[in-house]
């Protein structure tokens, strides 16, 4: 499980005290850091995953490390199935009395290889979770509060979004369009909610192990911060976005990648 003391191991300013968030898949990785960086910064959180037994256990360890488990609540389900959407947020609202913060986090990367060979099955099951399911979320959020009383919407996207990445393409293209629809959104919601996007490079997470594994320091070293990004840096940059501190900060994408981009580089 990823360690969920980052946030609370650093000074984090208390801003975020008497609002409600949900942060989707969020029993691991770069999930589970958000909801601790957001925890540690005062927030009562919803997290989403689709196995009960690791929800459960990611939650158990959120609230011993906040010291208070009536701010983590976990609901289980798939982020592609409405039912789910529909209750995730209706016991956010129903435990905390409001929704004030959504981080949509949860992804699925199951097709690999060249895109003319694609399962188109894979290709669509892609969209509806990365890309879908996100609005499906936003518009669940807007009609339970969100729209009236205002808030703040991160998408977790990824650099696979802003350039080729050669053999994840149709997860490259889903993130591209949550990108999009991170534009789109922002244009259309202000100025009571402000969305925003994080488009991370290669985090070590058992996500993207994948990518990282077989040689993490040949990796590493085509970055120019020379090391693979960890979870806290995305969530530490989420914080930032759904904090009064980004309040002019809307329909932008922050790209958090070691300098990946910076190089010229594709893939």
């Amino acid at each position: 499980m990823t360690d969920v003391t980052g946030a609370a191991a650093r000074s984090v300013p208390l801003d975020l005290v008497g609002r409600a968030a949900l942060v989707t898949g969020a029993s691991r990785g770069i999930g589970l850091a958000i909801a601790a960086e957001l925890l540690a910064r005062g927030a009562a959180v919803t997290i989403t995953g689709r196995k009960p037994e690791p929800l459960e256990a990611a939650a158990a360890e959120l609230g011993k490390t906040c010291g208070d488990p009536a701010r983590v609540l976990a609901v289980a389900g798939n982020a592609g199935d409405a039912a789910h959407r529909e209750e995730a947020v209706r016991r956010t609202v129903e435990t905390f009395g409001g929704i004030a913060i959504l981080v949509n986090n949860a992804g699925i990367n199951p097709q690999y290889g060249p895109l003319v060979d694609a399962d188109l099955g894979a290709v669509t099951k892609i969209f509806d979770v990365n890309v879908v399911a996100a609005l499906g979320f936003v518009q669940r959020c807007y009609h339970a509060g969100m729209g009236e009383h205002g808030g703040a919407i991160v998408n977790v996207a990824s650099v696979g979004g802003l350039r080729s990445t050669g053999v994840i393409g149709a997860y490259g293209a889903s993130k591209a369009a949550l990108i999009k629809l991170t534009e789109e959104l922002a244009g259309q919601l202000g100025p009571r909610i402000r969305v925003n996007a994080v488009a991370p490079a290669v985090v070590k997470t058992a996500f993207a192990a994948a990518l990282y594994e077989k040689d993490e320091a040949g990796v590493a070293a085509s970055y120019p911060m020379k090391r693979l990004g960890t979870p806290d840096d995305v969530a530490a940059a989420v914080g930032f976005l759904v904090s009064d501190a980004a309040s002019w900060i809307t329909g932008d994408t922050i790209r958090i990648d070691g300098g990946s981009m910076s190089t010229g580089r594709h893939g």
